[in-house]
């Protein structure tokens, strides 16, 4: 079967979908999107946290209600999908046009001639070869995103007793969601003196359960027999190599490894383009064009970012230049360039403690509170006046979103992303999800379905935060 398309985008994640978009705004009528999985949204699928949208929504989203606004957007626009189809090539033609080859069950091998292209496959977790880590290599050992699917999709859990190294924002959010599921983590591990992750992440996953940080720390060994029994824990120094006589086993049945992404470019390194070794990521121009070749790249497949905003921002940019390429031959002259990553706010042990980090939006700023003789609280160190309602909150009355699953009944996953509808007291969490143990639902659901009324009664409801079918 063979397809002549304007714009073929590789990608139906958070980058596929917002570039197709912007193109068909601009004005590109026949767009056709590829995506190897069987819906749309790519990860943010099972990132069921919040924390998504705060830059392009104006609010606080969850990864399935994120996806879900740009999924109803590709609707409504019109533009044609593919899912469950894989791409195994992209040639570049001597006439200027592209085909990608990609095959599905339905239509066996697929060719799709498109004037221009959008690579937007996103990344992939590094494998835990790649730590080196000496020891046994039985059950138990996976990455955190591995993990999160397990949990969050398939309705399991990986195990019980858990060590996480790497403090990447996966690792992290990971922290949280197996504490939640009845999980014990016994620790996160980083190598370096500092966390890789969001500071809104360190309060709101480590330390609300009062899970511990161990900074300049690595797992040294892996013990067990069929399945892992414990890891050992050792220091590290300035070189980043173990301190002997630092040794401390800690036992565990299971180790999540949250150690850095990958951009995913086989398929850009099958039209030739050349990939910077520093970042696996190919080489392009301010207009995100690879070699003026007509071929754009965006969101994670370019560079990791920290924010799902920003794949956003950068693949409307490689969206509209898509589309000047396609209607004018050309990318107009005042085409936007590059999204940059957002600044790390690095978490600092015994500097940040002492004052309150702000978790309403991505600054992550650093708040103090000073209550005044007459009762009166003064916050400094914000940035915007969500900073100081956040502190005025905290020092009285935490409130948190619980973001969770439920299982589903004959539907074609086996969890269904859920959360509560307004904030609750955060000593309330654990009781919440006690009373969604045995809750169960049948497919189909959709997006802002209630599922609990007044759960634990707290006055929020739980209502769904994703879509499942009938089987």
């Amino acid at each position: 079967m063979t397809y002549d398309v304007d714009i073929a985008v590789i990608g139906g994640g958070p980058a596929g979908l917002a570039a197709a978009d912007s193109a068909k705004k601009a004005g590109v009528k026949n767009i056709l999107i590829l995506e190897r999985d069987f819906r749309l949204g790519g990860i943010l699928n099972q990132c069921i946290h919040n924390g998504f949208g705060l830059h392009t929504f104006k609010e606080e989203l969850t990864g399935p209600e994120y996806a879900d606004r740009y999924i109803k957007k590709i609707r409504e626009d019109g533009v044609d999908y593919m899912l469950d189809t894989m791409v195994t090539d992209l040639k570049l033609n001597d006439d200027g046009s592209k085909t990608v080859t990609a095959m599905n069950r339905t239509e066996g091998i697929i060719k799709v001639n498109a004037k221009a292209v959008i690579l937007s496959m996103g990344c992939r977790e590094r494998a835990r070869g790649s730590m080196n880590t000496p020891g046994f290599r039985g059950a138990g050992i996976y990455s955190a995103g591995t993990a999160q699917l397990f949990v969050n999709i398939n309705g399991k859990m990986p195990g019980r007793q858990v060590v996480i190294v790497g403090s990447g924002d996966i690792g992290l959010i990971m922290a949280r969601r197996m504490t939640l599921e009845g999980a014990k983590v016994k620790m996160v591990v980083e190598i370096m003196p500092h966390s890789g992750g969001l500071k809104r992440n360190i309060v709101q996953c480590l330390q609300d359960f009062g899970i511990p940080l161990r900074l300049s720390h690595t797992v040294t060994d892996i013990r067990g027999g069929k399945r892992v029994e414990g890891v050992v824990v050792s220091r590290v120094d300035d070189d980043l190599r173990p301190v002997e006589g630092s040794e401390e086993y800690v036992e565990c049945d299971t180790v999540l490894y949250s150690v850095g992404l990958i951009p995913e470019n086989e398929i850009t390194l099958k039209m030739g383009a050349k990939l910077d070794e520093r970042t696996n990521a190919p080489l392009v121009g301010d207009d995100l064009q690879i070699d003026s070749s007509g071929v754009f790249a965006c969101g994670n497949v370019l560079h990791v970012h920290d924010i799902v905003d920003h794949v956003t921002e950068e693949a409307v940019n490689a969206g509209e230049n898509a589309a000047s390429f396609v209607l004018y031959g050309k990318v107009s002259k005042g085409a936007k360039g590059l999204v940059e990553s957002a600044e790390k706010n690095v978490y600092v042990p015994g500097v940040d403690e002492d004052k309150m980090t702000c978790v309403r939006c991505p600054n992550g700023c650093l708040l103090s509170v000073e209550k005044g003789t007459d009762g009166t609280l003064k916050v400094t160190g914000n940035l915007c006046p969500r900073g100081e309602a956040y502190a005025v909150s905290e020092f009285t009355a935490p409130m948190r979103t619980l973001t969770t699953t439920v299982r589903v009944k004959n539907g074609t996953t086996k969890a269904l992303p859920v959360k509560t509808s307004a904030d609750i007291p955060k000593e309330k969490l654990l009781e919440c999800i006690r009373a969604l143990t045995d809750v169960e639902v049948a497919a189909p659901k959709r997006t802002g379905d209630i599922i609990v009324k007044n759960i634990a009664d707290t006055g929020s409801d739980i209502i769904a935060t994703g879509s499942v079918d009938n089987v």
